[in-house]
Parts: structure tokens; C-alpha cells; sequence
């Protein structure tokens, strides 16, 4: 997994520097060895401007509880509602942590290790609201290979509805945003499963 940490470095827009860390963290895998990628969250955005900017074979894109990309591009990275949300949170334009959005109801249910929640936050990055701002390119035939989704958590029910709506598999593996850290092993053979569909 390539590392994002200084992805908010400089000004927008952002997402060329996503895709340049994926291609830079794939340049010890030979060329013509194909690859799967899986999202997360967020990063779901950015699977067609990654796929599109690599030269490996992509055969599979697997979306773990993560938003999509619009049918036809470009897609925000929020919706007008959640940007407004945090604009009042941004100090000198940069937000904090994603894990210092929300109240500790809504965190504390994704993490059962304090050891492995105190992981998660030292390793986000900060990023500025203009981040948030960004409208990420989908480029034409991006997905000509499969795509499926994993869900995981209710808030993402209508996206895996939507990821159906797509003809793409579906898999569901009950549990809260954060489940990977949760349960790895089933996340994995999950991510296997839906990595062996056509």
C-alpha cells in the first residue's frame, strides 16, 4: 500500500500525486505482471485516474466499503453537506485527523484494540480542506476489467446497491467501517473471492 502521508503537500490539485505514489510503490513488480487494486473509503475516487495512469495490466478493482466513482466523471471528493460540516474545523486551511471529525460514539464502535486505534491515528495524515475540495477525473473505459464490492457497514448500503446497480458482485461482510483491522483474515479471503470472479 503506498504511503499518502505527504499527498497534501502544495496546492491542488491532489489527485496526481495519488497516482503517482501507487505507480512509484509499483515499480519493483514487473511490468506485465497484472494487478488487483482495493479501496478503501474514500480512495474509491481515485480508482479510475489510478487505473488509467499505470501501465500494469489492472485484471480486478475492488471497492471495500468505499464511495464510487461517478458514472461519468468528475467526481467530488463530499458532497456539499459534508464539506460544510468541516469547513468550521479547519485551522489556516487544513483540517484535522479524520478520526478527530466525529464524537467518540461514532469513533470508538471501528476499533476493539486501543493498541491498533492509537495505530490508525498516528499514521493519518493531516490534509487541507482543499483536498476535500477536489473533483477527481473518471476517465473514459477506466473499468474495462472487473470491479466488485465489498460492503461492510450500513452507511454504505445504498453504494453497494448502487456497485449491483453496476452489474458488479457484491460480497457483504458485516462490521463497522474499519473491519479490516477488525477482521483481516476474513476481509482477505473476501478480497480473494471477489479478486477470482470474471
Amino acid at each position: 500500500m503506498p504511503s499518502l502521508l505527504h499527498v497534501g503537500a502544495g496546492g491542488p490539485p491532489f489527485w496526481p500525486r495519488i497516482v503517482s505514489a501507487v505507480r512509484d510503490d509499483l515499480q519493483e513488480v514487473p511490468p506485465l505482471n497484472p494487478i488487483t487494486l482495493v479501496a478503501h473509503s474514500n480512495a474509491g475516487l481515485f480508482i479510475p485516474a489510478i487505473r488509467s495512469g499505470l501501465d500494469h495490466p489492472v485484471t480486478n478493482s475492488i471497492f471495500v466499503d468505499a464511495a464510487l466513482p461517478a458514472r461519468t466523471g468528475p467526481t467530488p471528493v463530499l458532497s456539499p453537506e459534508l464539506l460544510e460540516f468541516l469547513r468550521p474545523m479547519a485551522v489556516n486551511g487544513t483540517l484535522p485527523r479524520w478520526t478527530d471529525w466525529w464524537d467518540e460514539a461514532d469513533l470508538a464502535p471501528m476499533f476493539s484494540d486501543p493498541t491498533m486505534r492509537q495505530t490508525v491515528i498516528d499514521e493519518q495524515p493531516t490534509l487541507p480542506l482543499s483536498y476535500y475540495e477536489q473533483q477527481i477525473p473518471v476517465p473514459e473505459g477506466w473499468n474495462d476489467h472487473s470491479c466488485s464490492y465489498l460492503l461492510f457497514s450500513p452507511p454504505y448500503d445504498d453504494v453497494a446497491a448502487e456497485a449491483h446497480q453496476r452489474g458488479w458482485p457484491v460480497a457483504h461482510l458485516p462490521g463497522a467501517h474499519l473491519h479490516q483491522i477488525v477482521d483481516p483474515a476474513g476481509t482477505a479471503r473476501h478480497l480473494i473471492e471477489l479478486a477470482s470472479k470474471p
